[in-house]
């Protein structure tokens, strides 16, 4: 049985076990330590959810959690209670961007250290504690992954898989995604791939990202075989694994059979297969749906009854909110020949997910978002929801965005709320296990110990 399939099945006594497995006598009372009491916890590794919980946070981290009524608070120790709220770990997202758009502009200006910061703390204040970005990133990120890893600047924590590569005349689309050409390679040939792979390694990227479809066929170029197979065979040289953009199912077999780590967007053109099902667990490839990054396309102009709550609205920028509000552009996206293939790609991507998730696939958790109306925060809410829908329960949902995504990410110091890992929370108003939109309701947000955000109602952009 494959580790993360034992996790989700951990019984709560297991839990309770690890929990408490630093002893209160190594508590010490400092102005540092904290505790958490009285809430339900969802711990993000699929235990059964424990109420009225104790969890002490000391420097950052967690060091012990149990019953409030078994759980020995160190003297002096501050005590927030949290009595009738439920805490998960701060969601993780495996695939999103920053700096790309700022409202509905793509520009390669928007890659600068102010939009980043406010995109990372918007993500932040929505419970997204942790973020791949994948693609598309300028010298800049260096910088600001510093920042962000040392704890020096408030936001999402920032991981990137640097420029990445795509293909001339071809994805990642100009026309649409417009950024700077240090933010992405397109080598034309075997050696310049390697090289730009070598590169990448030398900067010390976490991740190597590559586009492979053409968009449907609706751009001119794709990248040839040879030269992903160098990409994955260079940065697989150099300690990195590599994720692809993909979009049918036969590129996705392709990417696998050359020996891709990480599937970054679902399978939408046809039911995955047996043949596909069995390559990924044999090579242990992980598989990211986004199945929010069609459903975006459509879905504000059907106006669902959420899109009025301010856990949507605070998150808008003005140039979105007033062309979500124009009833034209409502009537031309639901009359598009483009809306009703979205529609049909959301619900086979959600049939696949299905199908991989009960065979054993590996499963983490994207949004794409930080590109066209992948809003930061709420595009991550909403991947959620849409896991659900697709047959998963609240629990494998919040399993998948917490624990296998620090996983797939390989961080082993966040992804649950359990003893030694970092006390990244998000402390919710309702009960998500019951209800997976109840995630959106954030009364506060805490990273690495420390209170990042109040009520999602109080944010502002």
């Amino acid at each position: 049985m494959r580790l993360h399939s034992l996790w989700r099945w951990l019984p709560a006594t297991m839990l309770m076990l690890a929990a408490s497995a630093i002893p209160q006598a190594q508590l010490p009372a400092s102005a540092q330590t904290l505790v958490l009491r009285g809430a339900r916890l969802i711990d993000g590794v699929g235990a059964n959810p424990l109420d009225n919980t104790a969890i002490i946070i000391r420097d950052g981290r967690i060091a012990a959690i149990g019953s409030a009524g078994s759980v020995t608070v160190p003297a002096g120790a501050e005590v927030v209670d949290y009595t009738g709220k439920t805490i998960i770990p701060g969601l993780i997202s495996g695939h999103s961007h920053v700096g790309i758009f700022v409202g509905l502009k793509a520009a390669p200006e928007n890659y600068s250290r102010e939009v980043i910061l406010r995109q990372l703390k918007q993500l932040e204040a929505y419970g997204v504690t942790t973020l791949m970005s994948l693609g598309l990133n300028g010298p800049l990120f260096y910088e600001l992954r510093a920042e962000l890893h040392a704890g020096s600047v408030p936001g999402a924590d920032l991981f990137g898989a640097d420029q990445g590569i795509g293909v001339l005349n071809g994805q990642p689309s100009a026309a649409v995604v417009r950024v700077a050409d240090n933010q992405v390679s397109r080598p034309d040939s075997v050696e310049l791939a390697r090289q730009s792979i070598r590169e990448m390694a030398a900067r010390k990227a976490d991740m190597v990202k590559i586009w492979l479809d053409d968009a449907g066929g609706a751009l001119p170029a794709k990248v040839k075989p040879e030269v992903y197979t160098a990409v994955i065979d260079e940065a697989h040289k150099n300690g990195l694994r590599v994720a692809a953009h993909i979009y049918d199912l036969d590129d996705a077999k392709a990417i696998v059979r050359a020996g891709v780590d990480i599937i970054a967007h679902g399978v939408r053109d046809k039911p995955v297969d047996a043949e596909f099902i069995d390559m990924m667990k044999a090579s242990s490839v992980w598989y990211i749906a986004t199945t929010v990054l069609d459903y975006t396309n459509y879905i504000f102009a059907e106006q669902p009854p959420w899109m009025r709550e301010p856990f949507f609205q605070r998150a808008l920028h003005p140039d979105i909110r007033t062309q979500l509000d124009d009833p034209a552009y409502r009537e031309r996206t639901l009359g598009s020949a483009g809306t009703s293939k979205n529609r049909a790609a959301v619900a086979t991507n959600k049939k696949n997910l299905k199908q991989l998730h009960d065979a054993g696939v590996r499963i983490g958790l994207g949004s794409d978002s930080g590109v066209g109306l992948r809003i930061p925060g709420v595009a991550e809410h909403l991947e959620l929801a849409l896991l659900v829908e697709a047959g998963l329960t609240p629990i494998q949902a919040i399993n998948i965005a917490t624990s296998n995504t620090a996983a797939l990410m390989q961080l082993d110091d966040r992804g649950s709320v359990t003893a030694g890992k970092f006390a990244d929370l998000v402390i919710l108003d309702a009960d998500p296990s019951a209800d997976i939109a109840n995630t959106r309701k954030i009364h506060a947000v805490w990273h690495r110990g420390k209170k990042a955000a109040g009520p999602v109602e109080t944010f502002t952009p």
